[in-house]
């Protein structure tokens, strides 16, 4: 077995390859390239996926918490809690803004916040709340919502990870994922289950002020052309990024779909392997498995994954460095997270993508046991 990837986005590539380079063309022979009806049409067509009501298409996922984080108006000092274990991109932002990120810890099953940690960073100078969607699984979001309400605390959802995941709430009604806080984030890197060729992001809402408000700043600052309100940035999909995307959110579900087959394969071949555990599913989560991420319960997750790659087997470590630890916030370090700190020497993420074939994953799961 050789050619085993991480992500194969040439393979997804060829399976569309008519419709995405007649995207593309339609686009340059158009010559719309910035905020072009594509932008438009992918903005309208992800609101509908979504049922939400406002998308506003950005340059990237950082972007987007950016711009979130400014629509809120938030004052210099004021603290945003976020997870410890998670991508750089959320506490980053805060600190950009000068605001002071508080980081939580995880649960240990379904890696995402830890409601008890969330409640007990609860200050005076709280002042919003960045859930992170993490590897497709959706937070317990009833009780953050609830929390928010408490406390009047905004919550801005980071669902770059979990586009298309469904919450259910315990009476069975179901929200996507970045659709049930104040406003919700995402990115469209190349490798995310819905992913374009290049950076880009959005930002959605349901609330109408808010929106127009999140529309302003990205451009700018601006309604009209050069009448600039408030203090804004540039941040722009463009067109051809918008008109590929269009293309793909036709094929989310079906992405997610060979996804979740790819994890319950993974499953049933290592029930029996005692040295890992399977990534949890929580109840309330449609997990769109972004990653596919086990616990390792005795290895180093270095040394295996090392051995691993002696066999051309690519898997990734997400995150070696939790953000309290990160040296940009050398200020957080004497801060104790114990389930993240446990987290980020056990994860290890196997390939996970849309074109892993069977054969691939028993050839995998085969050498992790041996590397085990």
């Amino acid at each position: 077995m050789t050619n085993i990837q991480m992500v194969d986005l040439r393979g997804q590539y060829h399976h569309i390859k008519a419709e995405i380079d007649k995207a593309i063309i339609d686009v340059v022979e158009s010559s719309a390239f910035i905020n072009g009806p594509a932008v438009k049409q992918f903005a309208e067509n992800l609101a509908k996926y979504l049922n939400v009501k406002h998308v506003i298409p950005c340059a990237n996922g950082t972007d987007a918490l950016q711009i979130a984080l400014m629509a809120l108006g938030l004052e210099p000092g004021d603290e945003v809690i976020t997870p410890s274990f998670s991508y750089i991109a959320a506490a980053e932002t805060i600190a950009i803004l000068r605001l002071k990120p508080v980081f939580i810890d995880s649960d240990l099953d379904t890696f995402n916040l830890n409601l008890d940690s969330l409640k007990k960073a609860i200050t005076p100078k709280t002042k919003a709340i960045i859930p992170v969607h993490l590897f497709g699984q959706v937070c317990d979001m009833k009780p953050i919502l609830e929390i928010s309400e408490q406390y009047g605390i905004p919550v801005i959802e980071d669902t770059a990870q979990a586009i298309g995941a469904d919450y259910t709430f315990p009476d069975g009604k179901k929200k996507k994922a970045g659709t049930m806080g104040d406003i919700g984030t995402t990115s469209f890197f190349p490798s995310k289950n819905l992913g374009c060729y290049g950076d880009g992001g959005a930002i959605f809402t349901n609330d109408d002020t808010l929106a127009e408000k999140l529309r302003m700043i990205a451009n700018h600052g601006s309604k009209v052309r050069y009448y600039h309100e408030i203090v804004g940035m540039n941040s722009r999909l463009d067109s051809i990024q918008a008109a590929i995307l269009d293309v793909k959110l036709k094929y989310l579900d079906q992405y997610i779909q060979a996804r979740r087959n790819a994890a319950e394969q993974y499953n049933t071949l290592l029930k029996e392997v005692s040295d890992v555990i399977t990534p949890y599913q929580a109840p309330y989560s449609y997990h769109v498995f972004h990653q596919y991420t086990l616990r390792l319960k005795k290895e180093n997750n270095h040394e295996v994954q090392k051995r691993m790659a002696e066999k051309n087997i690519p898997t990734m470590i997400y995150y070696p460095v939790v953000g309290h630890k990160q040296n940009m916030f050398s200020s957080h370090h004497d801060v104790h997270l114990p389930v993240a700190e446990q987290l980020q020497k056990e994860v290890l993420s196997l390939p996970m993508h849309t074109e892993l074939t069977t054969d691939s994953i028993k050839y995998i799961v085969d050498n992790l046991k041996t590397a085990l």
